[in-house]
C-alpha cells in the first residue's frame, strides 16, 4: 500500500514555473514506477511524465517535453515534477500515480494516486 500527497500546485503567468512534490508513505518507494499525470475540466486523465523505480527510464508526452522534467528522490520517498515555460493549456489538477512493475502511459495501469493539486496558468 503506497499513500500519495502532491503539494507544489498554484497560479502562475504564461511562461513562468512550478515545480510540484509527491511525497509516498511506506519503505518501498524505491520499487514503484511513478508517474505524473493531469486533467482539465471536461476533458479525460492524461499522461504527463513517467520514471522508472531507478530513475534510468523517463518518458514525457510530446506535448511537455522540453519544458517539464520529472526526477525521483527515493531516500526522501519524493518524486518531482519541474514545469518551466508553463501555458495556458497546462492548466488542469495534476496527479502523482505510483505502479509496481513496468513503465505504462496509460492512467488504467496505476494502482495507486494522490488527490491532485491544481495548476493554473493565466495568459
Amino acid at each position: 500500500q503506497v499513500q500519495l500527497v502532491e503539494s507544489g500546485g498554484g497560479l502562475v503567468q504564461a511562461g513562468g514555473s512550478l515545480r510540484l512534490s509527491c511525497a509516498a508513505s511506506g519503505r518501498t518507494f524505491s520499487r514503484y514506477v511513478m508517474g505524473w499525470f493531469r486533467q482539465a475540466p471536461g476533458k479525460e486523465r492524461e499522461f504527463v511524465a513517467a520514471i522508472s523505480s531507478t530513475g534510468d527510464n523517463i518518458y514525457y508526452a510530446d506535448s511537455v517535453k522540453g519544458r517539464f522534467t520529472i526526477s525521483r528522490d527515493n531516500a526522501k520517498s519524493t518524486v518531482y515534477l519541474q514545469m518551466n515555460s508553463l501555458k495556458p493549456e497546462d492548466t488542469a489538477v495534476y496527479y502523482c500515480a505510483a505502479r509496481r512493475d513496468g513503465i505504462f502511459l496509460d492512467a488504467r495501469k496505476y494502482d495507486y494516486w494522490g488527490q491532485g493539486t491544481q495548476v493554473t496558468v493565466s495568459s
